[in-house]
């Protein structure tokens, strides 16, 4: 523990974001860092004498997930934070976190919504400050240097996708001696870290220094390179090469497949085929691009790469989720006219429902960083709850022109399921020039799944179980989202890490990576 009375001396003090309306005039971090390290000391003070610590225990309460994903040693790492003793410290989070900087920034944290202060209840620890706390005084003092494995095995292994799943398992096979190569059909590593999650929330910075410390210890970086099936004419995208499955297999002893949940979630109502209706992470992926290729720091007008803008449109985004958020705190960098979040689902609560109780992840109403910056510089939340569209408008020339939207109801349906029902009387058309749809995603794109030859299961995922992450193909293995569905970025850390460890004992019969 660390201070066993910090609870009840300290209040929760995570570093505050920067003001919506300084934050809205570039593309840096929103996050700003503790200002000394006596205010981190002090939170990590605040992690209590619990006995279970329900934050990093993974435990199922009564069949539902809680707690840290990677089993974060939290309390231990809080007390050595908390003693001033950093370099201790990160070793302690290393055991368990490939890359802190990242959760630090992106990962919701369910570890805090499993915080036995929550049982007080009281605010919890502020956990995610901490670890990011942590981790970027290691980069700033110079302790994060290459560490290359005592000995190589000799055994080879590729890596198809270089997300977070494909890093953290490249990285945890590079460390017990294999020599991995990372294959990325875009022209950066990263996959969703550098092109699906904007700047603001996580530098391009951040993630391009700790693939250049990967690559420093003896991991391989083929960007630009597709996964594609015997006989295919050629890359999907312009510019890239491919390599199919037999290569891989002639010339790796294992591969892993890690490309995450690609395949967007469509809406198909009258109107879709208008022009001004697009993917979410198509507007995200070339938004980040055109900054990446040169554009200005300031304001995304100027860029040098091509990119959907926002600029002096009434923007409509369908989907309440991340992507969602993303989209509208990026339009509203563009210079967006207005910003409408559509949401099917209601409004959560503002406190616990009695059938939402801690440890599970909190469900009430957050306000996110673009809804903050919406209600800063439109003076209302983007937000629409219990409404669907239903049709898309067209104008002049087959442009976009509105969306038409209408409430809904949950009412269960003749199997007994929630479903939503239109509320008559409620239809009304919003003003559109721009439309994104952030309704999620179905899983990895069919190409990769056929490319490899391997089984899928229901829902189109690669077929894998989850205690070996071993495919119908002999040596080849899934992990992430194109294994498990669309998920958080620590939990396709812990895919990548649980994968690299039966890769490791399919090769050499045995394994110690945790």
């Amino acid at each position: 523990m660390a201070k066993p009375t910090g609870f009840m001396e300290y209040d929760r003090r995570p570093p505050a974001d920067r003001a919506p309306e300084e934050r809205v005039k570039d593309w840096d971090e929103l996050h700003d860092s503790y200002a000394s390290e006596d205010e981190a000391r002090v939170q990590a003070a605040r992690c209590m004498d619990c006995g279970t610590p329900f934050c990093h225990s993974g435990i199922l309460y009564e069949g539902a997930a809680s707690g840290c994903p990677i089993a974060n040693l939290i309390p231990e790492w809080n007390e050595l934070a908390y003693r001033g003793l950093w370099p201790e410290a990160l070793r302690r989070l290393r055991l368990t976190n490939n890359f802190p900087e990242f959760t630090g920034r992106v990962c919701p944290a369910p570890c805090e919504g499993a915080c036995t202060l929550g049982s007080i209840p009281l605010p919890p620890v502020a956990i995610k400050a901490n670890e990011c706390a942590i981790i970027d005084r290691a980069w700033a003092e110079g302790r994060m240097q290459p560490e290359l494995p005592p000995l190589r095995t000799g055994k080879k292994v590729a890596v198809v996708g270089s997300g977070p799943a494909g890093l953290s398992c490249a990285d945890q096979l590079n460390r017990a001696g294999h020599e991995v190569t990372v294959f990325e059909r875009a022209d950066r590593a990263g996959g969703i870290l550098t092109y699906g999650i904007p700047n603001m929330k996580l530098d391009k910075r951040v993630v391009a220094r700790r693939i250049d410390l990967m690559a420093a210890e003896g991991v391989r970086f083929a960007t630009g390179v597709e996964l594609a099936s015997e006989g295919a004419k050629g890359p999907s995208r312009p510019g890239a090469k491919t390599v199919t499955a037999a290569e891989l297999r002639s010339k790796y002893d294992a591969v892993v497949l890690a490309c995450g949940a690609a395949q967007p979630r469509d809406l198909g109502i009258e109107g879709r085929n208008l022009a001004g209706i697009h993917f979410a992470m198509d507007f995200l992926t070339a938004n980040t691009k055109s900054l990446l290729d040169g554009a200005a720091a300031r304001g995304a007008g100027d860029a040098k790469t091509a990119f959907i803008s926002a600029k002096g449109l009434d923007v409509v985004v369908i989907g309440g989720g991340d992507t969602g958020t993303d989209c509208v705190g990026t339009a509203i960098r563009h210079g967006a006219k207005s910003v409408t979040q559509l949401e099917i689902m209601p409004k959560p609560p503002l406190e616990r429902a009695p059938n939402n109780p801690w440890p599970r992840w909190p469900r009430v109403l957050k306000t996110d960083y673009g809804q903050e910056e919406a209600v800063a510089l439109f003076g209302k939340d983007p937000r629409l709850f219990q409404v669907t569209a239903k049709k898309f408008l067209g104008g002049k020339g087959g442009s976009l022109s509105g969306v038409s939207i209408v409430d809904v109801e949950w009412k269960k349906d003749a199997s007994g399921r929630m479903s939503p029902c239109d509320v008559p009387g409620s239809e009304r058309v919003l003003p559109a020039g721009l439309v994104l749809i952030a309704m999620g995603f179905l899983g990895p794109e069919k190409a990769s799944i056929e490319a490899l030859g391997i089984a899928a299961d229901e829902r189109g995922n690669a077929r894998a179980g989850y205690g070996s992450f071993a495919t119908s193909e002999s040596g080849v293995f899934a992990a992430g989202d194109c294994r498990r569905g669309q998920s958080l970025v620590v939990w396709a850390i812990a895919e990548g890490r649980g994968a690299a460890r039966e890769v490791d004992r399919y090769l050499m019969g045995e394994s110690r990576l945790p």
